[in-house]
């Protein structure tokens, strides 16, 4: 299957009859050389800048059986080619010690590539480049806008378009490859050359994979037989929906009892403060010593019991962040589990107007440690679930227990956030019923992350950082192997005047019915922002949106199942059921949920109709049952409840979406 075309000056390499490699003389696919970088970071923004010292490219070669040597003077790079489970894998020497290395990959002029991580501003990835390194994707992050402009003069935190919590070296092609290179290193992918893609490191990976497959179907099962997958979601998240609230055991069961009177359909309550409280002048924070305080949630677990007898799961919070001389913190520190500065004292991280220690996870005894913390702070209290914040942190000059430079380990380190989480549940025998969300990741939150979200977007409609922005986030994660994703119903942050409205909270309430579940957030400020608990049409709306949620249950059931034995995102892009239907591979807010439904989202506001592009099938318009049997662009009214929704009319399961439009017609 790798198969070599040489002359005097040129090396093409196939696989599967496919150009991979187009090496000349003139043109070469590899370079080493060396860089200096400085990172300055703020509160989990970085700012990067690179000197190239030296960049040498390697134009000489020579080939001898499955091993190609590129060469300058005494300067080699070995690449040793194989084929391993029908992938190739291609293995990089250097002979010397470089930190800065360059690959080309042949590209077509017309292809698409899409992935990299969780990339909320544009699905296909093409004439960008995409710097690689987890981070606070920033607030706003459109240089054009107001939004951004004030968050980068108050906060240095105003983003771009590829400021990312999760990154990988990891992309889909539409040439019908996959293709992962297995280095955490800080990265960039250029997609902008019509002929190559070019993909930069700050050190020679250890390998790369690549493999064709003939449809999109079976390229995404074969990535994911790859990365492994997550266990499946609990089955309470298809029971209804998750009110994330907070202000205490009382404050909490208060608004429960307040949804289920209004007819709301409540799996879950997430509880955020379960540790208690912090206010800064960010707006209400936790208190970042993950024990129960007992004070703001007396009695919590047998409360919990009394919840699950009533089908109420109880989810909470947790980060491997821990609040300066509090108890978790003191223990940590005691036995030499958290991370040092280079003069050997604990160092401390700024979160904003406080500091926390960082649990040392490549400290076997700590990464136990921490493992049993959240088995004994979080699962034998009875949750069931929680959010696993703050992957993305890890601050570049603290040393850490092995020994490798933190830039180096800073890309890896919500994966082994991600698996000491993983391994808490496992070995408590609760996966597939406790489950936990990320928003930060890395290669291997395939495998170890249960579910992402899309982080902490502004409460607000722009098109980069508001509701539009997590459909293409969900469609870069799930295309490399995330298949659960969703995000903060309303959003998150509110600064520098972004203020949440009624209007957007029930718009993002209605698309979330169609994601691999539903929650709910009060965001940074709750009190300047608008809440459901204050507002009987809006609460009258999520006993709507729940009840049409539960109705779906089969169907949604299916879709995990699809996921954890396939590989299959619970939100796939058209193209991946519709090859031939060429619109489809520049689509990016609008969606299918599993195979059988399509949804275009309303994400601008004051919207009374939608202009859709339906991929050529015979769908049924979910609120109307009207039938278009060719697709194409239609357009339908879309008011607040009733979002662009349409069925298959093959589906195995019609005859539910047909009781749906029976039931909550339009």
């Amino acid at each position: 299957m790798i198969t070599f075309k040489t002359s005097k000056e040129s090396l093409q390499i196939y696989y599967k009859d496919q150009l991979i490699i187009n090496h000349s003389y003139k043109n070469p696919s590899f370079y080493l050389g060396n860089g200096m970088e400085t990172i300055d970071s703020y509160r989990g923004n970085y700012k990067i800048e690179d000197y190239i010292e030296s960049r040498i490219p390697l134009k000489s070669f020579v080939l001898s059986e499955k091993e190609v040597k590129f060469y300058h003077q005494d300067l080699e790079l070995i690449l040793n080619l194989k084929e391993e489970d029908d992938r190739l894998i291609v293995d990089f020497k250097t002979n010397q010690p470089m930190n800065r290395f360059w690959m080309r990959i042949h590209a077509l002029e017309d292809e698409k590539v899409y992935g990299c991580g969780e990339q909320a501003s544009y699905f296909n990835l093409r004439h960008r480049n995409y710097p690689l390194w987890t981070s606070e994707p920033g607030v706003g992050r459109d240089k054009k806008t107001l939004t951004t402009f004030y968050a980068d003069l108050h906060d240095k935190a105003g983003g771009d378009y590829y400021t990312t919590y999760y990154p990988e070296p990891t992309f889909v092609s539409t040439r019908k490859y996959w293709l992962h290179v297995d280095s955490f290193a800080y990265a960039e992918f250029n997609f902008k050359h019509h002929d190559f893609h070019e993909l930069f490191f700050w050190e020679t990976p250890k390998q790369m994979i690549l493999n064709f497959k003939d449809t999109y179907l079976n390229l995404v099962n074969d990535l994911t037989n790859y990365t492994k997958l997550p266990p499946k979601l609990p089955e309470f998240l298809l029971d209804g929906m998750v009110i994330g609230v907070q202000g205490g055991l009382n404050q909490v069961l208060t608004y429960l009892r307040q949804a289920q009177h209004a007819g709301v359909k409540v799996s879950g309550i997430w509880a955020q403060d379960w540790a208690g409280h912090n206010y800064t002048s960010f707006g209400k924070r936790l208190y970042w010593n993950w024990k129960l305080n007992e004070n703001v949630y007396p009695n919590l677990k047998e409360e919990i019991k009394k919840l699950n007898q009533e089908n109420v799961a109880f989810l909470t919070y947790i980060c491997p962040f821990l609040l300066e001389n509090e108890s978790l913190f003191n223990e940590g520190k005691s036995h030499g589990y958290l991370a040092l500065t280079k003069d050997g004292h604990v160092y401390k991280e700024d979160f904003g107007e406080f500091y926390c220690g960082i649990v040392d996870l490549t400290n076997p005894k700590a990464f136990d440690w921490y493992k049993n913390v959240i088995k004994t702070n979080l699962i034998d209290l009875g949750i069931r679930g929680w959010m696993a914040d703050f992957g993305e942190y890890l601050p570049v000059d603290c040393v850490l227990h092995n020994g490798i430079d933190a830039k180096l380990m800073h890309n890896e380190w919500p994966v082994l956030w991600a698996k000491c989480n993983y391994e808490a549940v496992k070995e408590s025998n609760m996966l597939e019923k406790v489950f936990y969300f990320m928003r930060a990741g890395a290669h291997g939150s395939q495998h170890y992350a249960t579910s992402l979200w899309a982080g902490d977007q502004s409460v607000n409609w722009e098109t980069h950082d508001g509701i539009a922005s997590v459909i293409p986030s969900a469609l870069s994660t799930g295309i490399i192997g995330n298949p659960f994703t969703h995000s903060d119903i309303g959003g998150y942050t509110s600064l520098h005047g972004n203020i949440r409205t009624k209007e957007l909270f029930d718009r993002w309430l209605e698309m979330n019915v169609f994601t691999s579940y539903m929650r709910t957030h009060e965001g940074n400020r709750p009190t300047q922002n608008f809440q459901f608990y204050h507002d009987n049409d809006t609460l009258k709306l999520m006993a709507r949106m729940t009840a049409i949620r539960v109705e779906l249950k089969p169907y949604i059931a299916h879709l995990y199942e699809e996921a954890v034995t396939k590989g299959y995102p619970v939100q796939r892009p058209i193209f991946m059921h519709y090859e031939k239907d060429s619109t489809a591979y520049d689509l990016q807010y609008e969606y299918l949920f599993g195979a059988d439904v399509y949804i275009k989202p309303v994400v601008q506001p004051n919207q009374k109709q939608q202009t859709v592009i339906l991929p050529e099938d015979e769908w049924i318009h979910l609120w109307t049952g009207a039938r278009y049997d060719k697709g194409g662009v239609i357009t339908v009214d879309c008011p607040v409840g009733y979002p662009p929704v349409f069925y298959r009319f093959k589906s195995e399961f019609r005859g539910l979406f047909e009781k749906i439009t029976q039931n909550y017609n339009l």
